[in-house]
């Protein structure tokens, strides 16, 4: 007994002392946040999450000197339905974004506004933030003009848009100089890297060097797309050292927590657009000098929806609680504190066309735990189409291969199926390329109820209007 009520003690205080440091560093200035998003980019495609082809130090050094989370996943596999749910630290499901376009309702709030509420001058710069819907199309447009639904104009202090990296500079730069002196800051830093089309190329790392992912095709025209893509990320990482460069030069560095974080998976083979962990499972790295014990590895499992109550928290502000993200703020000093027993992701309609495929729209679920991940397929009968590539070379030249036969069975079977399973439940210690599905293998029978029935539990929580994955017994 006298143990148990020790560990407890123990565990209070760790939890407290994030807490405590905040409260202490509130007489003197309150943390300014930067939070810096790439765009399509899957977590293993950074020098310090250990792979081997691509190089890049400035993001490294933010590891370096803060924490790396190596299961950060997000809300979704695409960027509109994943933003909105790191915007809000909410649901996707639960705040109605699971539609491609759709802007985010004036009566959803979010973390910048609370922000801005407790004194803080906020802004978003660079890549399109996609939450003010898609005015491309001119009925659309009408209808968001008629009932004045592009709304983040009025949620921010600054907002201003722009692929181009030396334009996101000098808004950044504009920023910084536009801040009230004496008022902390908040800045969301958007980059189109690595996001198709691939164009960094002098910064491609060398073919011959490089290592595809595991149960990839090789061929020619795979490896070229693959160099093109690390080509970005080593790009976007000379863009990363700009801004570190510049509030170092400012004096900002010590006060202010910097976050980098993929907005989700790469458009790549078995990644964006799909559940599988290429698709939702991205870079998060966090740093501040005061606040985050150096080199750091947190492997707990990360949703999307935990940044907004992380930074409410490191700002002194109140979480809501119909916030469903849990802050990581523990884990800043303490690598080891895990905020869930579960995630879970949603695959929802892509981009702006008609259901012709799966590309445009799907339907799907999932729910991870440290150990096992469950995908649900709802539309199981469709087969796979990839997203933002099913024009390019090599995804031609692999269809061709696969109408010839040419392509070896695993992989023709893992991208050319003529349906998908409805359930797939993988072991991610054994199989964390997610190969082997365990539907059906008696040994996990148990494991599969288990997790079914946390996904049917957190759907219905949520209002899904998928069909729930535990039906009436002996009814179907």
């Amino acid at each position: 007994m006298r143990i148990r009520v020790f560990v407890v003690i123990l565990w209070l205080i760790a939890w407290s002392f994030p807490t405590r440091l905040f409260a202490q560093s509130k007489s003197r200035q309150p943390t300014n946040i930067i939070f810096i998003l790439s765009d399509d980019h899957s977590a293993p495609f950074l020098s310090s999450y250990g792979y081997p082809s691509i190089k890049t130090p400035n993001i490294d050094r933010l590891a370096q000197e803060g924490i790396r989370y190596t299961r950060a996943y997000t809300t979704a596999p695409q960027c509109v339905l994943s933003r909105a749910a790191l915007m809000t630290g909410r649901s996707t499901l639960d705040i109605g974004m699971t539609r491609f376009s759709a802007p985010l309702p004036a009566d959803i709030v979010t973390y910048p506004e609370l922000l801005r509420k407790a004194g803080y001058y906020t802004g978003i710069c660079g890549r399109n933030f996609h939450l003010n819907g898609n005015r491309a199309i001119p009925e659309s447009a009408e209808v968001y003009d008629k009932y004045s639904l592009e709304t983040f104009k009025n949620r921010v202090d600054y907002l201003k848009v722009s692929a181009n990296s030396d334009t996101i500079f000098r808004q950044y730069a504009e920023f910084l100089d536009k801040t009230p002196k004496g008022k902390p800051f908040f800045l969301q830093v958007g980059y189109s890297d690595p996001h198709r089309v691939f164009t960094a190329k002098t910064s491609e790392p060398d073919p011959a060097t490089l290592k595809l992912p595991e149960g990839w095709p090789d061929t020619r025209l795979v490896r070229e797309d693959f160099v093109a893509y690390l080509g970005e990320i080593q790009r976007l990482d000379g863009d990363v050292g700009r801004l570190l460069d510049e509030i170092k030069k400012r004096g900002l560095e010590q006060n202010t927590l910097v976050v980098f974080m993929g907005d989700n998976g790469g458009a790549l083979l078995r990644g964006k657009g799909t559940l599988y962990n290429l698709g939702i499972n991205v870079p998060l790295i966090a740093r501040h000098p005061g606040l985050i014990k150096a080199g750091q590895v947190s492997n707990a499992i990360i949703s999307g929806e935990d940044l907004a109550p992380t930074f409410l928290q490191v700002a002194g502000v109140a979480i809501p609680p119909i916030l469903t993200g849990k802050s990581l703020v523990p884990s800043f000093q303490q690598a080891a504190y895990e905020p869930h027993d579960y995630v879970f992701s949603v695959r929802g309609a892509h981009g702006h066309g008609l259901p012709t495929s799966t590309m445009h729209f799907d339907l799907g679920r999932t729910v991870i735990s440290n150990k096992y991940k469950l995908i649900y397929n709802a539309l199981w009968q469709l087969p796979y189409t990839p997203v933002d590539f099913a024009a390019q070379p090599f995804w031609l030249d692999l269809t061709q291969l696969h109408a010839e036969g040419k392509l070896d069975k695993k992989i023709d079977q893992r991208f050319f199926a003529a349906r998908r399973e409805l359930f797939e439940l993988f072991d991610l210690e054994k199989d964390p390329n997610e190969f082997n599905n365990l539907i059906g293998d008696e040994q996990y029978k148990d494991i599969e109820h288990k997790l079914k029935a946390r996904l049917q539990e957190w759907m219905i929580l949520n209002r899904d209007y998928l069909p729930l994955p535990i039906p009436p017994a002996n009814r179907y």
